[in-house]
């Protein structure tokens, strides 16, 4: 069914019955060319690409829960490209350049806001720092400002300026950055990879991965045994649990990232705000509640649920920063479950079993990531070789040492994330 103005407009006169399910629910087939272990935006993406990039369509989508019920349903929709390493900043240039055609090419309203965001820094060395980033985004192509504290205080006037542990000395202002509706990117891959062919199969949780000779046979699942010589591991925080199916280790911990968001407020916060050194962002959603979140709860879990003292530390961040958010009711929190790796850098890449291959290791990054991880998956599983924008995203550098790419500064250790 297309989306239009028409449409719309014909089924509010007649009571909204005429929509037809966004997706089919078939039943799962004994076999396919390939099955993505994982229905959330990576593996939604991941098989939508496939079909239309590379006309595979015999193609499986796996989720144990409901589409939308895992991380790409559990963030704070942030879009950005402003990253500094050579790897990572190539990447998420070109995941930004697809997130503003995705609605055209999916005709599905993901509710994509290029609000601008803007990272404040508070000292002479962050303004350094800041300062290589957004030239390093500029070269890349991708737009970056550096604004003084007037600028900034232009830009966001309800900030406490006066903070004398933490004064804002200026930001740096990526116009392009915002925001999009985790749901809708859910649901827009969802309905455009079925419509090219896709099975999109809920409700059937992967107990196994078969393994014959050192290649890949197929997947045992709660619904049966379904066979496939390419699989693609793409489950984000259970990613460790997955890859030992196959009897893999991979560099990953999983950790629970809290976020939050308050009652609907009149519009206040037109753009996303980043505390460096509170660890806190915010931006206000279409509905009005402002939406924000802070550190990582630091122990490994897979619960989707935090703890208070972090809640604590969030809130404690975001009165340092915005003073007045103390009036604001908070409404519930949620949890999401982050794939960590040592240097803070996703993974692309073939695992050592011939036809598996994996997509994890988002750490901070995965939403903003969805259409380009997709692509480079996609092209990869497709191809049997890495996408260029994705080919420093290997196994290879925590094997040798060599090409460790640590953006978050945290070191090659997962105790310091």
């Amino acid at each position: 069914m297309g989306y239009n103005a028409f449409q719309i407009l014909k089924e509010g006169l007649t009571g909204n019955k005429g929509w037809r399910p966004v997706w089919r629910d078939p039943e799962p087939k004994s076999e396919y060319d390939i099955i993505i272990i994982g229905g959330g935006g990576h593996g939604l993406s991941t098989a939508y690409y496939l079909a239309k990039n590379h006309g595979l369509t015999n193609i499986a989508v796996i989720e144990k829960g409901y589409i939308g019920g895992g991380n790409v349903g559990r963030n704070t929709t942030i879009v950005r490209a402003n990253y500094l390493l050579p790897g990572n900043s190539e990447f998420y240039s070109h995941s930004l350049k697809l997130w503003e055609s995705m609605e055209q090419d999916l005709n599905y309203n993901a509710m994509h806001s290029a609000r601008g965001l803007i990272n404040l820094f508070h000292s002479d060395g962050q303004r350094d720092a800041f300062s290589r980033r957004g030239n390093m985004m500029c070269n890349q192509g991708d737009d970056a400002i550096l604004l003084d504290r007037e600028g900034v205080r232009k830009h966001l006037p309800y900030l406490d300026f006066e903070n004398h542990r933490f004064p804002v000395y200026g930001g740096l202002y990526h116009p392009r950055g915002g925001t999009a509706r985790h749901d809708a990117v859910a649901w827009g891959y969802a309905r455009g990879a079925d419509q090219l062919g896709v099975d999109i199969i809920q409700q059937c949780e992967v107990t196994g991965i078969d393994v014959h000779d050192g290649k890949v046979q197929g997947v045992q699942t709660s619904r049966g045994t379904i066979r496939a010589k390419r699989v693609g591991i793409v489950v984000a925080g259970r990613s460790s649990q997955v890859a030992a199916m196959a009897g893999l280790e991979v560099p990953i911990e999983s950790h629970i990232l809290q976020a939050f968001v308050t009652e609907g407020l009149k519009p206040t916060v037109d753009h996303v705000v980043s505390f460096g050194m509170g660890h806190f962002y915010l931006s206000q959603s279409d509905k009005g509640g402002l939406v924000f979140g802070g550190d990582l709860d630091f122990y490994a879990s897979y619960a989707q649920r935090g703890n208070l003292p972090m809640m604590e530390h969030v809130m404690e961040a975001g009165m340092s920063l915005v003073p007045a958010i103390g009036k604001a009711k908070v409404l519930r929190s949620w949890g999401g479950i982050m794939d960590m790796t040592p240097d803070g850098s996703f993974i692309i890449d073939r695992t050592s079993v011939d036809g598996l291959y994996m997509d994890c290791g988002w750490c901070y990054g995965g939403f903003k990531a969805v259409p380009a991880s997709g692509w480079c998956m996609a092209h990869l599983m497709a191809e049997d070789k890495l996408h260029e924008v994705a080919a420093k995203h290997t196994f290879e550098r925590f094997r040798t040492g060599h090409g460790l790419m640590d953006e978050e500064g945290t070191g090659s250790q997962h105790n310091l994330h």
